[in-house]
């Protein structure tokens, strides 16, 4: 687990006092340090309609430019998750985030070439397309050490408390792009956009790079088990931890409940990025928003999706005692209720916001039950890597796919110059109904026993 260079030992008389405060300058690092991640992610969302309105891209192509980057993020999740279990975590999330930084830095400059008659607009097109690809990979480096970092440093007594506000990370960041962002391309132009989604990432890596500790031990302190007072681990060697992992792991992969909701999520994540990432521009072109309103408009629903993903396991633990499915349900249903609104509610401010506020908290509620938890309960807990591993890969493989189909549908329904959101409104709020009804199939399903 340690790589790099490690501190002296803390005298007995500060163990206490320093964990304490390292612990909280890691929580702090991990969940700032990953919502400015998502700024870097979420740039593009932003600056659609000005690419489309300078004539340098077509819907089309900005949902495959948009497929490159999740599909290259499912893969590469699967990988960054293996690595970072035995890397240095400062220095792998800080990596990725640099990455990104360059990627979107690069992406900027292209802009002014290409603008500037510089580069053509195909020439444009393979090239963003590539760097958000990049892009994607490097996205894949933010979640797994910022997550790893709060087992090293948190007991188990406190860690899901801890973990409920670090998934709100994502909101954090979401909001930040949606309202940061707009307001850049609004004062200054699309190009800007990504350069102030560089600029922002720049922060994130000195926030990861001054306040993220790889572990206990790296800092000089006991593990995190004897500051704990935990029963430390039955010694195994790792060939039989391996193959009692890869075991696990098989028996999780035939479960039928973990793709029932490995696809519920991906629905689920097709109408999330359907809001995330061409949302701006469906007010803009649909309801006449100008960028920055919309931005502001979008920006509403991860302040509030911050409620659902804070509330959503203290509900289903202390109201419903464990059992997930009805507070799903329920969400699911809020989810499409709002998307409603937000699509046939006609566009007045009051409704949008509303419509908004409603989406985020549900979208909180699923991504943490449909995206996570409903899983990891069906399976034992030795294999809930595999399992979440599974629904992750899904989600985002159908976040990229809804990209494309929603560019498409786009630039074959233009009316007066206009894209037309009919077709593409319903195939979202479509998505949206499939996912809150799959899990149902699962309702009386027990946790997988493996033998």
């Amino acid at each position: 687990m340690e790589s790099g260079a490690v501190d002296a030992p803390v005298p007995a008389e500060k163990v206490d006092e320093t964990y304490k405060r390292l612990r909280i300058q890691t929580f702090l690092a991990a969940t700032f340090g990953y919502a400015l991640y998502y700024v870097c992610r979420l740039s593009m969302g932003v600056m659609k309609q000005p690419l489309i309105d300078a004539g340098l891209l077509s819907a089309t192509q900005l949902g495959i430019i948009g497929a490159c980057m999740y599909w290259a993020y499912a893969v590469a999740k699967f990988l960054s998750g293996f690595l970072a279990d035995s890397a240095n975590i400062k220095r792998f999330m800080a990596a990725g985030l640099c990455l990104s930084v360059a990627m979107n830095f690069t992406m900027g400059i292209l802009g002014v070439e290409a603008m500037n008659g510089h580069m053509a607009n195909t020439a444009l097109f393979i090239a963003f397309a590539v760097c958000w690809a990049i892009n994607g990979c490097a996205q894949s480096m933010g979640a797994p050490p910022a997550i790893i970092s709060l087992s090293r440093w948190f007991p188990l007594r406190i860690r899901g408390t801890f973990y409920g506000f670090f998934s709100s990370s994502h909101n954090i960041g979401e909001g930040l792009s949606f309202v940061f962002v707009s307001a850049l391309v609004a004062a200054f132009g699309w190009r800007w956009g990504f350069f102030g989604a560089a600029l922002a990432g720049v922060l994130g890596v000195l926030i990861i790079v001054f306040f993220l500790h790889n572990s206990t031990e790296s800092k000089g302190l006991p593990p995190i088990e004897t500051l704990a007072g935990e029963p430390k681990s039955k010694a195994v060697s790792p060939a039989e931890k391996q193959a009692e992992t890869r075991r696990m792991q098989a028996a999780v992969i035939k479960n039928p409940g973990v793709w029932i909701l490995a696809l519920s999520s991906a629905f689920m994540y097709m109408s999330r990025y359907a809001i995330n990432e061409w949302g701006i521009i469906f007010l803009q072109e649909a309801h006449g928003y100008s960028i920055t309103e919309a931005g502001t408009i979008v920006g509403v629903n991860p302040i509030f999706g911050v409620v659902g993903t804070v509330l959503s396991g203290w509900l289903s633990d202390k109201v419903f005692k464990g059992d997930r499915k009805y507070p799903a349900l329920a969400a699911g249903i809020l989810e499409a209720i709002a998307l409603a609104l937000f699509l046939f509610g006609g566009g007045q401010k009051w409704i949008v916001y509303l419509s908004m506020i409603l989406f985020g908290i549900a979208i909180g509620v699923l991504i943490c039950f449909v995206g996570g938890l409903m899983a990891i309960d069906l399976v034992p807990r030795q294999a809930t890597g595999a399992a979440l591993g599974i629904v992750g890969l899904a989600s985002y493989a159908a976040a990229g796919l809804q990209n494309v189909i929603t560019g498409v549908l786009l630039d074959n329904n233009i009316v007066d110059g206009v894209h037309d959101f009919t077709y593409v409104s319903w195939f979202w709020l479509g998505a949206a109904v499939i996912s809150f009804l799959l899990p149902i199939l699962n309702w009386k399903r027990k946790q997988q026993v493996i033998d």
